[in-house]
């Protein structure tokens, strides 16, 4: 057996490639992170340095990870070997990435799936954050590490898990293609019934008002243009790996560039729409409790379930509301959630050459377990809010960074723009080169020691010093180290042809 792109899985066409592709970057941050992000750095104003941050990063950022993985046909890890030898430690480092994000992302869609449920009757009752943090996390005071699990979590936790892991044993078309096929349609009709819903509900313009009244004066703030670039880095699913695994999977002669528009587009598309739906539900509350929006504005899980059960509560056909709602951050968590797992999954594959179930089974089930062990337990929040913090602020962005130099030190975006250019509609040239080379790379390097200046001298999250170096800084520092142990392995049935660059 040999390692060649002729026997590489592929997605049936372009069309099940960008359902999977915007499946992976429609998720939970594009509903309960965006709407806040927009109101906190100027509302509509907000829209000019997004959009600006949509095309000078995210599409080139986007465009440089289906060149790699399309042209070199491989995961990660097999993928940065092919451009060099020397580069395939970057390519660990996404798939490690990608295994924290998945062990706690799980969760999170386990806690939408109950709430699914919950919304039927209204199950929090009167105080949605006694309900959310006391009877549903049974939240463990102070911080710690223990194993009390808690069945209404590791009940549907291991129920994502099984669910995922069936749908990815069948196959980058049959599983990932058709599903993402099935549930992005599904996923956008909900969230449309539910924005004009919420659009209907009493003080809803209250709201609309609250989120999209430009405060011009903040265009003139360093950090609302980060804010910016931050939210299209993370929202699009670019430099972690898996637009270079999902584009691997495209057959040979591909718009890529032409793809990656519509996805990066339908993703910022998703995202107005989802602060749309968001602060009309949110105007609605402020009106009924007699606040100001900015009294009920929140993001994440406050956001999803605090605010959002307090809502429907007290709007007209709560029930349906709450069921779209949650079913939706349940259907965007799923897409998201298979192509994290694919990636690891991937590797895995390239270089032990085993059998796609196998490797499946290999990869998610030890995942798995872990995902239960950290967070099925009373202790499980506080682990998931810096395991989340770190793994992108610094895990993410760093790897970023690192990949762009890697590429301009090999003096390789000639050669990847030449590639895109040979089955795309759409032509990248030197404006191309110079936005990856300058404006992202410049971007990312404030956005990565920023971050690093202020939760070494400030802390993060009032969490104990203790609590933050294991699980933030510790976790960090430990992906870089094992990524480039990884890379020391032998990879097994390896051929001349990929054997990377001398």
């Amino acid at each position: 057996m040999t390692t060649s792109s002729q026997s590489r899985e592929t997605f049936s066409g372009r069309k099940a490639f960008i359902f999977a592709a915007i499946g992976s970057a429609v998720g939970l941050g594009n509903i309960w992170r965006f709407p806040y992000v927009t109101y906190e750095n100027g509302g509509g104003a907000f829209i000019i340095p997004y959009l600006v941050a949509l095309l000078t990063a995210g599409i080139p950022l986007l465009f440089l990870d289906y060149a790699i993985g399309h042209k070199y046909r491989a995961s990660p890890p097999l993928a940065f070997r092919k451009l060099n030898k020397n580069f395939e430690t970057f390519g660990w480092w996404q798939v490690l990435i990608n295994v924290i994000i998945g062990i706690y992302y799980a969760v999170i869609i386990g806690w939408a799936a109950s709430y699914t449920y919950f919304s039927l009757n209204s199950a929090w009752g009167a105080d949605p954050a006694s309900f959310f943090f006391k009877e549903y996390l049974q939240m463990a005071e102070g911080m710690a590490v223990n194993f009390d699990f808690v069945a209404s979590i590791t009940g549907p936790l291991v129920g994502v898990w099984i669910f995922i892991l069936v749908i990815l044993a069948l196959g980058v078309q049959k599983g990932i293609g058709k599903s993402a096929t099935f549930f992005m349609p599904l996923l956008t009709v909900m969230f449309v019934i539910l924005v004009i819903t919420a659009l209907f509900l009493p003080g809803s313009a209250k709201g609309l008002n609250a989120l999209f009244t430009p405060d011009w004066s903040k265009l003139l703030e360093p950090t609302v243009w980060v804010a910016a670039y931050g939210q299209i880095f993370f929202s699009l699913s670019i430099c972690f790996g898996i637009m270079i695994t999902y584009s691997s999977y495209l057959k040979k002669q591909s718009d890529l560039t032409g793809s990656g528009l519509v996805v990066g587009f339908a993703n910022s598309s998703f995202e107005l729409l989802a602060g749309i739906g968001v602060f009309a539900a949110l105007g609605f509350m402020a009106t009924a409790a007699g606040k100001e929006v900015s009294d009920v504005a929140t993001s994440g899980i406050g956001l999803a379930f605090i605010a959002f059960p307090a809502i429907i509560d007290q709007a007209p056909f709560g029930s349906v509301i709450g069921v779209l709602f949650f079913g939706s951050l349940l259907f965007a968590g799923i897409t998201s959630l298979m192509s994290i797992l694919e990636v690891i999954i991937a590797a895995v594959q390239d270089k032990l050459r085993m059998r796609r179930s196998v490797a499946t089974a290999l990869t998610c089930v030890p995942m798995a377990i872990v995902s239960v062990l950290l967070f099925g337990t009373t202790t499980g929040l506080p682990v998931l809010d810096v395991l989340d913090k770190f793994v992108n602020s610094f895990g993410i962005v760093a790897v970023g960074l690192m990949v762009i130099y890697a590429v301009l030190i090999n003096e390789s975006l000639s050669g990847l723009a030449a590639h895109l250019n040979e089955t795309s509609s759409f032509k990248v040239g030197v404006v191309w080169r110079v936005l990856i080379g300058t404006i992202t790379s410049t971007v990312l390097v404030y956005m990565l020691f920023t971050e690093i200046n202020k939760v070494a001298t400030e802390g993060y999250g009032g969490y104990p010093a203790w609590f933050v170096n294991t699980f933030g800084w510790g976790m960090a520092i430990g992906l870089g180290v094992i990524a480039f142990l990884l890379s020391r392995l032998p990879w097994k049935h390896l051929t001349d042809s990929t054997k990377g660059d001398k």
